[in-house]
């Protein structure tokens, strides 16, 4: 019965990548117990996993915890080849994508007309607060040649882990991320024509694993390109958040970013009006939204905080919500949090018995 005890407080050890019980992914091979000495038999995914320390000092807490438990034994080793296999082919399943048209993530394509108006600060401090409410996030940089979101939040030099075939992100503020920026070096310039970002973008959504997601952002390059031409045709299904700044100016283009969401299939859901004050001029956010006919979502003030979060790689929402950005930002996190998933036309992961 101890045994048993010990089994289910390892049920709530989570592994930090993977984000699934270690019991769930067959890593605990074997429980014992004698007297008050349990013993543990951890298989880990891949050898240097970089959870690895996550995960032993979490089953230590999680196992002490068991009444008459007073010692353990972890024994750590690494999966063999075929339960690596196993564990992919289960998380993978049968599906070609994580995010085809079935799924019940909602996908939010960050986009502006022109650079310069802090889409992408915005963006990653947006997944922040969505992570603060308790969802599940996760993070494209689609960006490939202005790609910033790994410095954004604070996780440059950081690199995906390999199980199999699949990526696992690393996580920043309870964000699963991926960028481009994690495969070459911060002073590489990216110089690809269409197919290669086509399949990049591509490859990001079939080969890392982000689990079972409430939402997806993606932080689009500025523009009407390549990248957004194939986000519409990877996500047709993705809805679009368009970003400007009050200048007359900055909405012209950002319109024409919306119609090309529009073009794809995608829904423009509404308009974010980044940098809001005098210093910018005025009215550019609500003529990008009345020409597109969609709503103003938020207005974000100009703000020191939320840029030197970016800089120092420590979101302004995590690092002081109480700044006025900050607290638009999260308002705009609590709105796109309440928003309900529609389930029409969709097929559920169920079956009739």
């Amino acid at each position: 019965m101890t045994s048993d005890a010990v089994r289910a407080a390892l049920a709530h050890v989570v592994d930090p990548e993977i984000r699934r019980p270690i019991t769930e992914l067959d890593m605990v091979r074997a429980v014992t117990v004698d007297g008050s000495r349990a013993t543990v038999d951890l298989r880990l995914t891949i050898i240097g996993c970089p959870a690895a320390e996550t995960i032993e000092r979490d089953i230590r807490a999680a196992v002490l915890t068991v009444p008459g438990i007073d010692e353990l034994d972890l024994v750590v080793g690494v999966m063999t080849v075929p339960e690596r296999e196993a564990l992919v082919a289960r998380l993978r399943g049968t599906r070609t994508t994580q995010f085809g048209p079935d799924t019940l993530t909602k996908i939010y394509a960050v986009t502006s007309g022109k650079g310069g108006v802090g889409k992408s600060t915005l963006t990653a401090n947006l997944a922040v607060a969505l992570a603060a409410t308790g969802l599940k996030v996760g993070l494209i940089d689609a960006d490939v040649f202005g790609f910033s979101i790994p410095g954004i939040l604070g996780i440059v030099g950081e690199k995906p882990t390999k199980v199999g075939d699949l990526m696992m992100p690393p996580v920043a503020h309870g964000v699963s991320v991926i960028s481009i920026g994690m495969f070459v070096d911060g002073s590489t310039a990216v110089s690809w024509r269409g197919p290669l970002l086509h399949r990049t973008i591509q490859q990001f959504l079939t080969d890392v694993w982000f689990g079972d997601l409430d939402v997806l952002l993606l932080d689009l390059p500025p523009g009407t390109g390549d990248v957004a031409i194939s986000i519409g045709q990877l996500l047709p299904h993705a809805e679009v958040l368009v970003v400007t700044t009050p200048q007359p100016a900055a909405a012209d283009v950002a319109e024409r970013s919306g119609l090309v969401a529009r073009q794809t299939g995608q829904t423009v859901i509404g308009v974010i009006e980044n940098m809001t004050g005098e210093l910018f001029g005025s009215g550019g956010g609500d003529a990008v939204a009345a020409r597109l006919d969609v709503p103003v979502l938020a207005r974000i003030p100009l703000s020191v905080g939320l840029r030197e979060g970016g800089d120092t790689g420590t979101p302004v929402v995590f690092a002081d919500p109480s700044d006025p950005a900050a607290v638009a930002i999260l308002s705009l996190a609590a709105t796109l949090a309440a928003r309900t998933r529609d389930l029409a036309g969709r097929k559920l992961p169920i079956s009739p018995r």
